[in-house]
């Protein structure tokens, strides 16, 4: 089985590599050209697959349309994973036609490819929970209502909808995954789980002193990486293309897990948090329930770790960072950064 995988560098790339890999798939990856290394969380299995040929990356970009349909053609994969984006969302506020741009194009190049292949190939298109809007308190599946409160979120619906038009017009076997949060020691550190745990551990270190947050009362449904990816895989096996949801069903806010954090190193969280309306976005998605029931059912899914779990896994890897960083400015290798990161 080949599958090919954008946005392989991200925290979902990397997880989705490890898997198909050890599912004796080869993988192809498509990585963003840049002026400095950004492979970081593949390393080890580039290290390890590019050798044998099973893991094969290039240089493209989801705005360039010849290049991904010139790839997809050359690789002739049976599945496409389609995770590249600007995935922040805040980021998206800053950067919104740049954050449209690649949520939209490079879907859309995707299943026009696949629309014209003499094979069949299956897609998956990374939806998101930020597509719902969160303006009410209630259980959100695959048949609720969008309402986007962002740039992010509308490239997304966008993207979701147009993977629907071409499963019903064209018979392609388009996939739409409605993941709601889900974190791990790969999250990118301005994300507030990671810009948490990264801090707690630092902080824990003595190489930090206050960490600045934003609205501490907005609630997420948050879940670990590794068990959302393998809920990928599992909706493309199944017989038809469907839309599905992954999520815990448990909510908690950005209070909650700032708590459970600091209470792993014995820290009361109170007296290092303040918060900054900097960190506040225009529009705030509020509220983030997720109903995982079909998924569930019919694919087996669950998650296997829980909220306390995922803030354990979180700062244990972050507390080990930290020691490094302590030994690195113990010895003078790096400067002190108090506030991190800064976005």
């Amino acid at each position: 089985m080949k599958a090919l995988i954008t946005g392989i560098t991200g925290q979902d790339g990397a997880y989705l590599s490890e898997f198909l890999l050890s599912k004796n798939y080869e993988v192809h990856g498509i990585v963003r050209r840049s002026s400095s290394f950004n492979t970081g969380r593949i390393d080890h299995l580039i290290s390890k697959h590019t050798s044998d040929g099973k893991l094969q990356l290039y240089y493209s970009d989801l705005l360039d349309s010849s290049s991904i349909t010139n790839l997809i053609n050359n690789i002739q994969p049976d599945e496409i994973y389609n995770l590249g984006a600007q995935s922040h969302v805040a980021v998206s506020f800053q950067n919104p036609i740049l954050t449209t741009q690649l949520g939209t194009l490079g879907s859309i190049t995707i299943l026009e490819t696949i629309k014209h292949l003499d094979k069949k190939v299956k897609f998956y298109q990374a939806s998101s929970s930020e597509m719902f809007g969160g303006t009410s308190k209630e259980l959100l599946d695959e048949n609720s209502l969008f309402d986007p409160k962002s740039p992010y979120g509308a490239s997304k619906v966008f993207a979701h909808d147009i993977t629907k038009i071409y499963r019903e017009s064209y018979n392609v076997f388009g996939v739409n995954g409605i993941l709601f949060n889900h974190e791990s020691p790969l999250r990118g550190e301005t994300f507030v789980t990671r810009k948490i745990s990264k801090a707690v551990g630092r902080i824990a270190a003595g190489i930090q002193s206050k960490l600045t947050l934003g609205n501490l009362d907005a609630s997420r449904d948050w879940g670990y990486a590794k068990d959302y990816i393998e809920g990928m895989w599992l909706m493309m096996q199944y017989d038809y293309p469907e839309d599905w949801v992954l999520a815990t069903g448990v909510t908690k806010t950005v209070r909650d897990f700032a708590e459970e954090a600091f209470k792993y190193v014995n820290l009361n969280w109170e007296d290092y948090v303040i918060t900054s309306e900097k960190y506040f976005r225009p529009n705030e998605v509020d509220y983030l329930l997720g109903d995982s029931s079909k998924a569930r059912e019919v694919l087996n899914w669950k998650p296997s770790v829980d909220f306390k779990g995922l803030v354990k896994i979180m700062v244990e890897h972050d507390i080990n960072e930290a020691k490094k960083d302590f030994t690195l400015l113990k010895d003078n290798l790096i400067s002190p950064t108090w506030e991190y990161p800064k976005l």
